[in-house]
């Protein structure tokens, strides 16, 4: 399968190969999507098929606006119009209850809810309304691997496997949205993003639980990112917390740091061995699965030193990803 380039005047092509039921991968503020539209069954198995994605992981469906939501959901309760009212367009992703039979099984993983997200940019709002259907919208990587924050790391992965790529150029945010279930009494963050628990707990007037379970091997997880190994490159990935602690690593020419500019300075190592993660929390977000797609292209490098942050609301999103990167791997000084 020819995979193809869309630009930005090409979206009537795109809806076309989408409408059709192939798979066309688009642009969010976050990180790239895979889009097939989430009222066609066999187009959905097709993404579980193109990105190697267990059957039991639930697919967010990405929609418009809340009006093309509501045909999907069972109701739009107080509290998701509040936080529509705040955050929406943009990365934060609603876990409501699902209108029976208007999405297939494998959109739901068979649960009674369902994940919904409208994404701030504009390119995709004109393919979905273009379109006239919500699309599924799993990040378009192989499943395990660094999220997608560009047109050409998507191409890496799913040339051959899908029909079409936007090119919308880099994300903004570079972490995928949080998600926010509201199916249950006290609302619960179950995946961390740049909308935080903090900013939900204000928005909604109440306080917002932190999701901190792990889902069981037999059990179907809620939302995407929480029952399986994710963001992971071929090396192994190692959490340095204390910054202090760069300076004691055993670093080797078959060693891969990433950290922020000021600590990579002090760093006696190649230049092709370093990635800066740039010069604060917010850029580190930015750049975190460009580092980790980086080092994975270097089959020379065999372990993987990243900086890791800590100490506020803030620092969830990217801790929650680097530390499924490193399988929960931290540097211990001795």
């Amino acid at each position: 399968m020819e995979t193809k380039i869309f630009s930005q005047n090409q979206i009537d092509d795109a809806v076309k190969l989408l409408a059709q039921g192939d798979l066309v991968a688009f642009p969010t503020e976050t990180v790239y999507g895979l889009g097939a539209i989430a009222t066609n069954e066999q187009a959905v198995k097709n993404v579980y098929a193109a990105k190697g994605r267990p059957s039991d992981n639930p697919l967010i469906v990405t929609v418009s606006d809340a009006t093309m939501m509501a045909q999907y959901a069972k109701e739009v309760p107080e509290r998701a119009q509040k936080l529509i009212k705040k955050f929406w367009p943009g990365p934060l992703t609603l876990l409501l209850y699902v209108k029976p039979h208007s999405l297939p099984k494998a959109v739901t993983g068979g649960l009674d809810t369902v994940a919904f997200r409208c994404p701030n940019d504009e390119l995709t709002h004109e393919l979905i309304s273009k379109l006239g259907y919500p699309i599924v919208g799993p990040s378009a990587n192989t499943s395990t691997k660094p999220s997608p924050t560009t047109a050409e790391h998507v191409y890496h992965d799913l040339k051959g496997k899908i029909a079409g790529i936007i090119d919308g150029g880099p994300t903004e945010v570079g972490l995928e949205s949080t998600i926010i279930d509201l199916s249950v009494a006290t609302p619960i963050v179950l995946r961390p993003g740049a909308i935080t628990p903090e900013e939900l707990s204000a928005a909604l007037g109440e306080k917002v639980l932190i999701n901190t379970g792990k889902v069981a091997d037999k059990d179907v997880p809620k939302a995407p990112g929480m029952k399986y190994r994710h963001y992971a490159p071929s090396a192994p990935v190692v959490v340095v917390d204390d910054p202090n602690d760069f300076a004691h690593l055993n670093l080797t020419n078959e060693t891969g740091v990433m950290a922020l500019s000021k600590i990579l300075n002090e760093i006696e190592l190649p230049a092709a061995n370093k990635f800066n993660l740039g010069e604060n929390l917010a850029d580190a977000d930015h750049n975190l699965f460009g580092g980790l797609r980086y080092f994975d292209d270097k089959p020379n490098i065999k372990q993987i030193f990243v900086q890791g942050f800590s100490g506020s609301e803030d620092t969830l999103a990217y801790m929650n990803r680097l530390n499924k990167a490193a399988a929960g791997h931290h540097y211990m000084p001795k």
